[in-house]
């Protein structure tokens, strides 16, 4: 039986999936972050360790191939990091031909079978990308949290430490003093200087929560972040195609989430919800990449959000 293998890595996990041809998965896997620009060596460890423990129920020598979809994905112009790859790929014991695409093509294939359209994925990171053919031909944002990925988890995080500290001690800021651990304003500017990047991010869901509950802080912050979504998906120009929803802000229940399908809506434009990207990278490794065989690996149903 002929098997594919896809692996998903972000910036908070790596995933994989084993499937066969007709997109029955055969085994899963799990790790740390696998976006070599934020996590660096680790990177590939995380991958190597998702995808032992995804083929560890079957035959690697059954894989006829693989795709990898990588943020950061230009790290992939190091050779060092791409013969690391390559050297985890042979210890897992496959010898198949694979392939690297950025994060954004699995993002879109995680929504639809279409060949072409636009991705927009806000989790850690926040980038937009026109997908033709199956690859990249245009990026808005995807920055980094220096830079930019505006309207990311990162970045709320950051306005939520901001706003934070210049309100103190509002109801807002002691939530997000609660959540970083800190006892007061000193201890809370001090832990942001020592830049905890994941739990930074993590406050994303103290935001969303305190919006939720009708936090005037907490409001501007998420509204902030779905006019900056919105202007980074406004950012490709016109692109034919479904437009797809990806990464945790946009895939679970979320203001982000609300306030950003209701802008597209305002302008007569639905968008299809992302699901399993590892499993739509296992996909996109299929021969013939049958939309039947989408469907049965990623869940979807061609519904718009």
């Amino acid at each position: 039986m002929d098997l594919v293998v896809g692996v998903d890595a972000g910036g908070t996990a790596s995933h994989a999936v084993v499937a066969t041809a007709a997109g029955v998965v055969a085994g899963r896997g799990r790790a740390g972050p696998g976006n070599p620009l934020s996590a660096g060596p680790a990177a590939v460890e995380a991958l190597a360790a998702a995808l032992r423990q995804a083929l560890s129920t079957v035959d690697p020598a059954a894989v006829v191939g693989g795709v990898l979809g990588l943020a950061g994905s230009s790290a992939c112009a190091d050779p060092a990091f791409t013969a690391a790859l390559e050297t985890e790929w042979r210890r897992a014991g496959l010898r198949c031909r694979w392939r690297v695409v950025g994060d954004a093509v699995t993002a879109f294939a995680a929504g639809t079978s279409a060949s072409g359209g636009a991705v927009l994925i806000a989790g850690t990171g926040a980038v937009a990308a026109e997908i033709q053919e199956h690859q990249i031909v245009r990026v808005t944002d995807g920055l980094g949290w220096l830079l930019g990925d505006e309207g990311s988890g990162h970045w709320l995080g950051v306005q939520a430490l901001r706003a934070a500290v210049r309100a103190w001690p509002s109801p807002f800021a002691t939530a997000v003093a609660a959540e970083a651990g800190a006892g007061d304003r000193d201890r809370l500017i001090g832990w942001a200087q020592e830049l905890h990047h994941a739990r930074i991010a993590a406050l994303a869901e103290v935001v969303c929560a305190r919006a939720r509950a009708g936090d005037p802080q907490a409001t501007a912050i998420t509204a902030g972040a779905v006019a900056r979504l919105t202007a980074t998906l406004d950012g490709l120009g016109p692109v034919g195609g479904p437009v797809v929803l990806a990464g945790s802000l946009l895939t679970r229940d979320t203001p982000i989430r609300e306030g950003l399908l209701a802008a597209l809506r305002a302008r007569g434009t639905s968008a299809l919800p992302g699901r399993d990207p590892a499993a739509a990278a296992a996909w996109l490794a299929t021969p013939g990449r049958s939309p039947d065989v989408h469907a049965v690996l990623t869940g979807f149903h061609s519904r718009a959000a």
